[in-house]
């Protein structure tokens, strides 16, 4: 059955009715437009729940006179959404990635329209999610309907992400430029960081990397390594550098060798350039990336993720910053179990030692008070700042606060071995 072809967002947005669960495209395949308009034809609606993750320009959806015509429902924070969370205004899922597809699959979480940006159909009737696939190819196939941007700059990626043209509800086309994420990594903590971690990646690694700063940094300081692996939730622009070096190959992979296989991609236009229609960079669903069967599988996994406190006991916040939910749980498990089932596989949680300009230590005797434990202090292999790297697996907790104090920043390391005696009865 061939889609109603609308001539505005708005009028392909008309569809949605009151008391209806909506899924929006994410990451950098946000449907802006479509998103725009629904911002507006919420006013006419009451009751709608949009589920979403990371969202990329997105603040119309935000404006206070949404209240009670739509709610979101957050499985990661971002900018557009942020605020809202942190004002109870928003409801926030903890949920590990890997299982957000599940919950759509398994028709435990509804989805009636999915709201999506796709390729223009090729000469088979067939678009494809480009740049993000994540959770949006489950929310496709079990959405009672699917209202598409057409996007003629969207890149055309191999792997999953396809979605026949007939099975779209309503199509609105237009050229919009990608949402472009450029990472500047230059700053002295992120490069020291950075230096710190290459040293414990080895020829032949399979990485997992977000995006950010200290990620770009790390992928910087190894261009002399050789037969690296990509198996990642995500990347962005610091991965090029190392294919065209030849640094990155997939040769020693188990699981689609030859291919760097990702969720979704964000960065530059180089990087949208380089993904369009290229077979050695897979676009899959986030159910088979993040599947902790299918990441162990590879050898020597080396698992990369971030934080924003760590206590002295090795437990990992991610997701907030005490009760103030700021991203989410996301892959970082999923990746960590999986790097820590595969052999040869390690993890790192690399984090600045301070934040607020330097006020307060990131590395603290204990978490703040309804802070999220995204990662269980059993899980952690490396934590690494821009002062060294701590090795906590198989450690004590006595020898875990020791090695982390000695990676906090210097003015905090004699107020925190005073502490973790006070509160750990702990002697240093």
């Amino acid at each position: 059955m061939n889609p109603i072809i609308c001539h505005t967002a708005l009028e392909a947005i008309s569809l949605i009715k009151s008391g209806e669960t909506l899924w929006t495209h994410s990451m950098g395949a946000t449907p802006q437009l479509l998103l725009d308009a629904l911002a507006q034809h919420a006013l006419t609606r009451s009751n709608l729940t949009l589920l979403q993750l990371h969202t990329e320009h997105a603040e119309s959806l935000s404006h206070p006179s949404l209240k009670n015509h739509l709610r979101h429902r957050c499985y990661f924070g971002g900018a557009p959404t942020r605020k809202l969370l942190q004002q109870g205004e928003a409801d926030y899922v903890p949920i590990f990635l890997s299982e957000v597809p599940k919950m759509f699959r398994s028709g435990e979480q509804k989805i009636d329209t999915a709201i999506i940006q796709v390729s223009p159909p090729d000469k088979h009737g067939i678009c494809s999610l480009g740049i993000s696939v994540e959770a949006t190819l489950a929310a496709c196939q079990v959405a009672d309907k699917i209202i598409a941007h057409i996007n003629p700059m969207m890149p055309r990626t191999h792997g999953d992400g396809f979605i026949h043209y007939n099975n779209l509800t309503a199509v609105f086309e237009q050229s919009k430029a990608l949402p472009q994420h450029v990472i500047d990594s230059s700053d002295k903590t992120s490069q020291a960081i950075g230096r710190h971690v290459a040293t414990l990646v080895r020829d032949g690694d399979c990485l997992q990397m977000g995006i950010g700063a200290i990620p770009d940094a790390v992928l910087s300081c190894l261009c002399g390594h050789k037969n690296l692996g990509v198996h990642t939730e995500l990347f962005s622009d610091g991965v090029l550098n190392l294919v065209e070096l030849g640094a990155i190959n997939n040769s020693r992979k188990k699981v689609h060798p030859g291919k760097t296989v990702t969720g979704f991609a964000l960065g530059s236009q180089r990087l949208y350039d380089f993904v369009d229609d290229n077979p050695s960079v897979i676009f899959m669903d986030i159910e088979q990336v993040n599947d902790t069967a299918i990441i162990r599988k590879n050898p020597n996994v080396m698992s990369i993720n971030s934080a924003l406190q760590v206590d002295i006991s090795g437990q990992v916040c991610a997701d907030s910053i005490g009760t103030q939910i700021y991203s989410g749980v996301g892959g970082q498990m999923d990746f960590i179990r999986g790097a820590g089932l595969s052999e040869g596989g390690r993890s790192v949680i690399a984090l600045p030692s301070t934040a607020l300009n330097g006020t307060v230590s990131r590395i603290a005797t204990v978490l703040s008070p309804g802070a999220g434990v995204v990662t269980t202090r059993a899980h952690v292999h490396y934590i690494v700042t821009e002062y060294g790297c701590a090795y906590l697996r198989g450690k004590s907790l006595k020898e875990r606060a020791r090695a982390l104090i000695d990676i906090a920043h210097p003015k905090f390391r004699e107020q925190l071995c005073q502490e973790t005696f006070e509160m750990w009865r702990l002697q240093l």
